[in-house]
């Protein structure tokens, strides 16, 4: 059994929400590398609000689609981080996707429903 639960995983998500929509302020990021941070916030944050688990404002996405998207942005944001734009944020960008990459690893993204919704949310 993995150790981070559904119910985890969500208060994980959204704190990813604030760490992506706070960090071009508090870290300096600018220009392309911000605008990626910002747009990562609102993405993070729209598949965290539909995704079928505990915290989730309208679940309709299975946990385990939730699950590749994770999986699929993690690496993309460790590469992310070698792009000559983003020098800058190298370390704010690798320091991402190794931890969304960590978290995917612990999560059980089989838990729960894998299609349409039921009363046990």
């Amino acid at each position: 059994m993995k150790p981070i639960t559904m119910k985890m995983h969500g208060y994980l998500d959204y704190a990813t929400v604030l760490v992506f929509l706070l960090a071009p302020g508090l870290l300096g990021l600018e220009g392309l590398s911000a605008l990626v941070s910002w747009v990562l916030a609102g993405v993070h944050l729209i598949v965290t609000l539909v995704t079928h688990f505990p915290l989730a404002l309208y679940p309709w996405l299975p946990f385990r689609v939730h699950g590749w998207i994770e999986k699929s942005v993690g690496p993309v944001l460790v590469l992310i981080a070698f792009l000559p734009g983003f020098a800058a944020s190298f370390a704010f960008y690798l320091f991402m996707g190794l931890l969304l990459v960590a978290v995917a690893w612990l999560t059980d993204y089989s838990e729960g429903p894998t299609r349409g919704l039921d009363a046990s949310r």
